[in-house]
């Protein structure tokens, strides 16, 4: 039997999310935009309403959240303000590693902090030299026995100058290349960290991204999350559980943006009629429309194969969802503006900003093209 319902403590919570944007978000969201300052009130807040950190389980503490809650989450929170939806939702990307690799005395001694107080960790893969080909990391950690000693940089790193800890993915040895890497927990303010300039950015401005040194920063063994050899297996596995609810954000983009489309097209006039009345205009709403439920509909199957333990359907589907999501929501913001006319292109309306926040989404996480390359392997293997 198929069931496309939610339950009715997913419906509560899609409201209690929906309430929380509408309050606090989407009157805050231009603001924070224009100056591009981190929305350290609304993390807060959202900390407060249980929006952080949904993926701890409850023996740790936490909500014990699976997929299909995250997703749910983040497609209200994407109809706000996909800046603001980055930075709740790549606390989660920072911990992952934790919670898919790490021992239970580590995901206490790390984890609980943040279940106490609104902390924020990143996720620290990508690098100068070393973006869609994360196989060919360059920062190097070199095994001195009881610790490692961490040297090299990480680029466009979310969260990276509010963040309390990193969970950085180093190699050994780099001729191993994605069988040489380590996952470490390194604490923000560990000696020879340093942080680079805040990254202006065209949309999603007020999440914080930075460029991270590490220069001979020691790093105990105990913070090795896994063993040697386990890191790019962790760092897959995390962007496997964070890849959908990253599509749904852009799918709650999409949805803010057509809904912003109808309420103007119904307004605006021409030729002595609202533009609503025009087929040109109905045939991209519902063009939009189309595109945004089908969008949906594969954030939810890749939730619910990756909440059923199915991980090689999960991941399979988790790309389609990114792929097909970041693009449509590309798609549909950029006829929304397009619906708006000249209007549309100015900051005193609401879809350009829409426009440059969901460009963002086609890239982190995996570009549109690296997914294109997970389906074809899926589609070709024997």
């Amino acid at each position: 039997m198929i069931d496309f319902s939610l339950s009715d403590e997913q419906l509560a919570l899609k409201d209690m999310v929906r309430k929380f944007v509408q309050a606090e978000i989407i009157p805050n969201a231009h603001r924070y935009d224009a100056s591009g300052e981190f929305p350290h009130e609304i993390i807060r807040k959202a900390w407060e309403n249980g929006l952080m950190n949904p993926a701890v389980p409850e023996k740790f503490g936490g909500l014990g959240f699976g997929i299909t809650e995250d997703v749910i989450m983040n497609e209200e929170l994407g109809a706000g303000c996909l800046g603001m939806t980055t930075s709740i939702a790549v606390n989660t990307l920072g911990l992952y590693p934790i919670l898919i690799g790490g021992t239970d005395e580590q995901i206490k001694h790390w984890i609980t902090p943040f279940l106490n107080e609104p902390k924020l960790a990143a996720f620290c893969l990508t690098e100068p030299g070393a973006g869609s080909d994360a196989g060919s990391l360059s920062c190097h950690a070199k095994d001195e026995g009881s610790h490692f000693v961490l040297n090299g940089s990480k680029m466009w790193i979310t969260n990276a100058g509010h963040s309390e800890l990193f969970t950085v993915f180093a190699t050994t040895n780099k001729e191993l290349r994605s069988k040489g890497t380590v996952c470490l927990v390194v604490p923000a303010k560990a000696p020879g960290v340093s942080l680079g300039k805040h990254e202006d950015k065209m949309g999603q401005r007020c999440s914080d991204t930075r460029a991270i040194t590490f220069e001979n920063v020691k790093v105990p063994k105990e913070n090795m999350i896994g063993q040697i050899g386990d890191g790019f297996k962790i760092a897959l596995k995390t962007l496997d559980k964070t890849r959908t609810p990253i599509a749904a954000g852009a799918v709650g983009a999409a949805r803010a943006a057509m809904e912003y489309a109808i309420k103007y097209s119904k307004e605006r006039k021409q030729f002595n009629q609202p533009i609503s009345n025009f087929q040109g205009i109905q045939f991209m709403l519902a063009d939009m429309a189309t595109k945004i439920e089908a969008g949906r509909l594969l954030c939810y199957q890749a939730a619910w194969a990756l909440d059923k333990g199915q991980m090689k359907v999960g991941s399979y589907y988790a790309s389609l969802a990114k792929r097909f999501s970041a693009d449509m929501a590309m798609e549909v913001a950029t006829d929304a503006v397009q619906i708006y006319g000249g209007y549309g292109y100015t900051k005193e309306y609401p879809v350009e900003k829409i426009m440059r926040d969901v460009k963002l989404v086609q890239i982190y996480e995996g570009t549109s093209q690296i997914q294109r390359v997970v389906i074809a392997r899926h589609l070709l293997e024997d």
